[in-house]
């Protein structure tokens, strides 16, 4: 006889889900959907998807404990509609906050928020506004944002956006990718990490975890992190780079490690026999 299932290996349905932002763009995502109510979000990194393996890594783990996992694509990436922009981390938070109101209306719970790299500073963003998810998952984000701009847009950027007024980013064989504008770039730049990240709630629990080896971003600004915001855990994963390479069961295992003990604090408890 085949063994019983247990509760946390339940059928896991994926639902293709559209939902509008205040722009009236439509966000394009895939909810995993167990029994439960209870939900978590993931939110992908710059020039990434919803299909980022990072995300359906984290989605299967969080199904196989029973819980909802929804991934989707900021608009102007993937399958949602907008332009893609290279700033828009404000514009990210409110496509997020359009995302948790759906949910919220359909009676969700939800307990966790988790962007990976740029997501990382979406979720970190919206915590800073917003006050009413309980765990933030920052995985690999930057704190400072005036940093690594070169790394795209060359070392002579602002006098290039000064002299042209937009610089145009092509890939390794040359082929036209986005567009910086003067005003996508101030929109990174006017980005005041410091202050959103004091800005977040006391109740609020923040982890980041951040590569030891980490190539894109360094790992101080995730120490950076830890230091400015009220209830932070840092936990910093040795050897690993930004996208977790071999370390993959490392970083999903801390991420459930936290969703796990919030769960089991927030049970009711049992009475004593």
């Amino acid at each position: 006889m085949p063994p019983e299932k247990s509760p946390q290996s339940s059928v896991v349905y994926e639902q293709r889900v559209v939902i509008p932002n205040k722009h009236g763009e439509k966000l394009v995502g895939l909810l995993h959907q167990t029994s439960s109510k209870k939900l978590l979000i993931l939110c992908h990194g710059f020039r990434a998807t919803k299909d980022d393996s990072i995300l359906v890594d984290l989605a299967a783990a969080v199904t196989r404990e029973g819980i909802n996992a929804f991934r989707f694509d900021f608009a102007g990436n993937g399958e949602s509609e907008g332009e893609f922009q290279y700033g828009s981390y404000r514009k990210e938070a409110d496509d997020l906050r359009s995302v948790v109101s759906y949910f919220s209306k359909q009676k969700y719970d939800i307990i966790a928020l988790i962007g990976h790299s740029k997501g990382g500073n979406a979720v970190l963003l919206y915590a800073s506004m917003y006050h009413d998810v309980p765990i933030i998952v920052n995985i690999s984000a930057r704190f400072a944002l005036e940093r690594g701009i070169d790394g795209r847009l060359g070392k002579n950027f602002m006098q290039k956006m000064k002299k042209d007024g937009y610089i145009d980013v092509s890939n390794k064989k040359g082929e036209f990718e986005y567009r910086v504008t003067k005003a996508t770039l101030k929109d990174r730049l006017s980005t005041d990490t410091l202050l959103s990240s004091r800005a977040i709630s006391k109740d609020c629990r923040v982890l980041t975890i951040h590569g030891s080896k980490d190539e894109i971003v360094p790992v101080e600004d995730a120490r950076l992190f830890a230091a400015n915001i009220p209830n932070h855990e840092l936990r910093i994963i040795a050897g690993a780079n930004h996208r977790y390479t071999g370390h993959e069961q490392e970083l999903t295992s801390l991420v459930l490690g936290l969703i796990k003990s919030h769960h089991q604090t927030t049970l009711p408890l049992r009475p004593k026999l």
